[in-house]
């Protein structure tokens, strides 16, 4: 009862609105002060606040959060958002809702670049939600389109939010990275389904200009150079030249000479404004890290997580009813807290369940960030939803209601990607195999 109510007053804190790092800091705090109380356990020094603090961020693979979201933050700067855009209109041509298809594919493509869907939103959606209202889309739709197509970044590699749950697991990035390509595109298609099956009622307008070669050619030369940081970063990492956190460096050396060097949009005087917001978001990451290793300490030493596994093993034996349980339960929860929050919390406490019911750590990771992310669309939370109705000027609750579509083909992709997993997994022995 201890650990659920430790567990309920973290939740309680972050819907009162108290920042998520000090709910977790106090929760902790007092999960200590009940541990110090029981003489059973021999007490519990306050040094152990400091020391869980540091051992929470003193992780080489962390390192790898602020080479990403510098390097996203120079791609972005250098004004890569056009020649994404011009070269998913390249791909989509002449098709129905070709705008609407081209703003799915262009996120599709940046959230490759950056690993962040509120900069996709904020990048994206400042471009293509005025051209599609100006095109005849209603303010609605260009929301929805943008704000559930943001969501896809975090799948993608890289993805920050990968990079969390590997550290709190214990687990292969680079094998989360992997595992991210194919669900990300599912989601991508699935989106894309949504639009062509209400293009059939709505008749969205349809581009009819045609591109000359020489636009193709340039337009294919331009984007080389941004879409070629995924390919480095996973390649890299895939092929053993180099850990996530070197293939981070990597990634904003070669933003860097690209930004300044090739395309020129960047110049020295952008890297002090850079630098800042790199320094002020991996701070607020590491920070919330930090303050839940206090909670993981406190939970541990409750034995929480043995005696929710020991729950789950008496209330079914079957890997589809346990992941069944368990996106709904996240399901829920990621339409109220932050996705990032959510891991810290969670899977330290959830994955070594998983690995009861025979279901792989990295398997269970790109679901459970799969999951976590659709609630970054539609209300309460809905932090792309509200970034893109501030751009269009579009009420919330109409933006709210015209997502719904899309946010069900996202769950439809989660089950599905949730169960073609268990299938796989629980044809084997039945044991976890972590990746090497």
């Amino acid at each position: 009862m201890i650990g659920v109510t430790l567990i309920v007053m973290i939740f309680a804190l972050i819907l009162l609105g108290v920042p998520i790092f000090a709910a977790l800091g106090a929760t902790g705090t007092m999960g200590l002060i009940f541990l110090q109380s029981r003489s059973a356990l021999g007490g519990i020094s306050w040094i152990t606040i400091p020391q869980s603090i540091y051992s929470g961020i003193a992780s080489f693979p962390l390192l790898a959060i602020p080479f990403f979201i510098f390097a996203g933050e120079i791609m972005n700067r250098g004004k890569i958002t056009e020649k994404l855009i011009k070269f998913a209109l390249m791909l989509i041509g002449r098709m129905p809702a070709s705008l609407a298809q081209a703003n799915i594919v262009a996120s599709m493509f940046f959230g490759g670049v950056t690993g962040s869907a509120q900069a996709d939103t904020s990048a994206i959606g400042g471009m293509l939600i005025p051209a599609m209202i100006k095109e005849g889309y209603s303010k609605e739709t260009a929301v929805a389109v943008t704000a559930s197509s943001s969501t896809v970044g975090p799948i993608i590699p890289p993805s920050i939010m990968m990079v969390i749950y590997g550290v709190c697991v214990g687990t292969s990035v680079g094998a989360m990275f992997l595992g991210g390509f194919i669900p990300g595109l599912m989601v991508g298609l699935g989106l894309m389904t949504v639009v062509a099956l209400q293009d059939r009622t709505m008749h969205f307008p349809r581009r009819t200009e045609k591109m000359t070669w020489e636009e193709k050619r340039q337009t294919f030369a331009d984007a080389i150079w941004p879409l070629g940081m995924p390919i480095i970063i996973v390649g890299g990492i895939l092929g053993g030249v180099c850990t996530p956190t070197e293939a981070g460096a990597v990634a904003v050396v070669y933003s860097m000479l690209v930004s300044m060097f090739v395309l020129k949009t960047v110049t020295v005087k952008d890297i002090v404004p850079m630098l800042y917001k790199t320094i002020l978001q991996t701070s607020t990451t590491l920070m919330i890290i930090s303050a839940a290793k206090i909670v993981s300490y406190v939970l541990t030493a409750l034995q929480i997580p043995a005696m929710m596994g020991a729950f789950m093993a008496s209330v079914t034996s079957s890997p589809y009813v346990f992941m069944l349980m368990v996106n709904v339960l996240i399901l829920i929860l990621g339409m109220f807290m932050d996705g990032g929050a959510s891991v810290i919390v969670l899977a330290p406490i959830l994955a070594p369940i998983a690995a009861q019911f025979g279901i792989n750590d990295v398997h269970f990771g790109v679901v459970m960030v799969l999951n976590l992310i659709i609630g970054w669309g539609p209300p309460p939370l809905g932090v792309c939803l509200f970034l893109a109705c501030n751009i269009a000027k579009c009420p919330v609750e109409k933006g709210g209601k015209a997502i719904l579509p899309y946010v069900l083909a996202e769950v439809i992709v989660l089950f599905l990607t949730a169960l073609t997993l268990t299938i796989r997994l629980s044809s084997r022995s039945g044991a976890c195999s972590r990746p090497r």
